[in-house]
């Protein structure tokens, strides 16, 4: 079941600790850490999940650091379909999801993308506006369960993400 919840400020300080324990246990040099997903735009209402994505040199590196990730209680999931990802998720203390962590290599399409949808809806409040409202509108139609949510989200995400990648290239001129 898909629950989602007023925005909290407190998921900016969980990132802050998370990203500080990753840094501790691979080294600060090795991983670059990004909070994304609905978690980090301030008053959009989202699943009480953290999503962190992790910039790397090399994928190698991550897959040699299985046992410092399980250590600090993540679940090694492999690329799950996104090829050249690698991708852990953990669980808090009651058995419920409590953070996703995607690791691409530096440069990859991918960090750019999740960075560029983030920015966006941080400038643009009226689209995380209704991005809240269609997550409210899934939910109380009933798509409760996980793979309905996120097709139900599907058509909003890709039109805002073209948008948004629209909108880092025209200021930054580069991606």
């Amino acid at each position: 079941m898909v629950l989602v919840v007023e925005h909290d400020p407190a998921w900016a300080a969980g990132f802050a600790k998370e990203a500080a324990a990753i840094h501790t246990a691979l080294g600060a040099e090795a991983i670059e850490l990004y909070h994304i997903g609905s978690t980090s735009v301030p008053g959009l209402v989202a699943k009480p999940i953290l999503d962190l994505l992790g910039e790397v040199a090399d994928l190698a590196a991550v897959d040699a650091a299985t046992a410092q990730f399980e250590a600090l209680g993540y679940e090694v999931m492999g690329e799950l379909g996104i090829p050249r990802r690698r991708y852990f998720r953990k669980m808090d203390a009651a058995g419920q999801r409590s953070h996703h962590l995607h690791v691409f290599e530096r440069g990859s399409a991918h960090v750019v993308r999740h960075l560029a949808f983030r920015d966006y809806l941080r400038a643009h409040p009226e689209v995380a506006a209704d991005y809240g409202a269609l997550k409210r509108q899934l939910i109380a139609e009933g798509r409760g369960d996980w793979e309905a949510y996120i097709d139900g989200k599907d058509a909003f995400v890709q039109r805002v993400e073209a948008e948004a990648l629209a909108w880092a290239r025209g200021r930054l001129g580069s991606i």
